[in-house]
């Protein structure tokens, strides 16, 4: 029996308890050693050598990080409030998002939504320094805003702008950005699906989105979402979750867009839309009418649509009201509403010519119309 009880306590095992063994003999379980205890447990452990290299894939994605996270700014927005007994006027946060770098000349790009109220907006670099921001254009429509700081050339690296006409679903992606404050964030993952629909804060659809699960969450908005080779493919925008935190579906503006778009922010400070040179009568005046299509309701006189002789709604002898063209399609594209007619012009631009199809007298004809510049 004793020897029993000698090998139960060699091995630490008594009365169901497992005891560690110390040099001051034995220790009771859950109780620290003891300073003078000297065994392995008590020292750190050996460290595990490491793999020979990285793996291709990690290698690839530290470069592309260390390389555009150089590019990829803090935006924080403040308004300007009035003390209630004092009257003096102060600062407050009123939001904070990403952006990057567009160009040298300090031009930086974000979502709308992230400026969207500011009395004045604060963009931090990568190296830490500060800077105020002016907003040089925005386009609430498709959530794009450009801000221009004033700071050394130096510190300004564009990002490589790359093309989401060529993206196939599965293929990884990079986001970097802000989430929650937390600075130079990377996140991961794949383009989950293409050519998806989302709304901007105008209600208007913004056409060939992309939907991805690398996380996004509040504080991401306006970073950029990047392609395996670091380039630029989309502006993160978007998420859905019930919760308001990341839910594995993301979206982002397509960098088609953005590359359409920010140029002509830089240069007039809001979108140039391309039109037809017409108003049209209410969606919900055509549907009541039994009319399926657009009602061309008046065409402004020396336009586009005046000059390929497009016809308006038009008052007969006798006060009989007479419907001009009906539009039907554009390039091939049926329309049916405003909506439907404007994401379809999203495609092009001022000065391209393109083929309407509108019922006239009740006969489908074919018009070219020269897109002008509309507001």
């Amino acid at each position: 029996m004793k020897q029993l009880v000698a090998v139960l306590v060699g091995l630490g095992i008594v009365g169901g308890l497992v005891l560690m063994v110390s040099m001051n003999g034995v220790a009771e379980w859950g109780k620290p050693m003891g300073a003078t205890y000297d065994g392995p447990e008590g020292k750190p452990r050996p460290i595990t050598p490491p793999p020979a290299e990285l793996s291709p894939d990690e290698r690839a994605t530290i470069a592309v990080f260390e390389r555009a996270s150089k590019s990829v700014v803090f935006i924080a927005n403040t308004a300007i409030q009035r003390d209630f007994w004092s009257l003096d006027t102060f600062e407050v946060p009123q939001g904070a998002g990403s952006g990057f770098i567009w160009n040298k000349q300090g031009h930086i790009v974000t979502n709308f939504h992230v400026i969207y109220g500011a009395n004045a907006i604060k963009v931090t670099l990568a190296d830490r320094n500060e800077y105020q921001a002016r907003v040089v254009g925005v386009d609430p429509d498709h959530d794009l805003a450009v801000l221009q700081i004033q700071a050394p050339d130096g510190s300004l690296e564009p990002l490589a702008i790359g093309t989401s006409n060529d993206l196939r679903v599965g293929q990884k992606v990079l986001a970097i950005g802000n989430p929650f404050g937390l600075d130079h964030t990377l996140t991961t993952g794949v383009v989950s699906a293409l050519g998806r629909t989302i709304k901007s804060m105008t209600n208007r659809t913004i056409e060939g989105v992309i939907q991805t699960d690398a996380a996004i969450n509040p504080g991401n908005s306006g970073g950029p979402l990047l392609d395996s080779a670091g380039r630029l493919i989309g502006v993160n925008t978007q998420i859905i979750s019930p919760s308001g935190a990341y839910a594995g579906i993301g979206f982002a503006v397509p960098v088609d867009t953005v590359n359409r778009i920010v140029p002509e922010l830089i240069k007039h400070g809001k979108r140039i839309r391309p039109g037809l040179g017409v108003s049209l009568v209410p969606d919900s005046m055509a549907r009541r009418w039994g009319i399926k299509g657009l009602i061309i309701g008046k065409v402004a006189r020396g336009g586009s649509a005046d000059r390929a002789g497009l016809r308006g709604v038009r008052e007969a002898a006798g006060g009989r009201i007479e419907l001009g063209d009906i539009l039907v399609a554009v390039e091939g594209t049926p329309v049916e509403t405003v909506d439907d007619l404007l994401d379809v012009l999203e495609k092009f631009k001022v000065g391209d010519r393109i083929k309407v199809d509108v019922i006239r007298n009740n006969k489908r004809t074919s018009v070219d119309v020269t897109l002008q510049a509309v507001n």
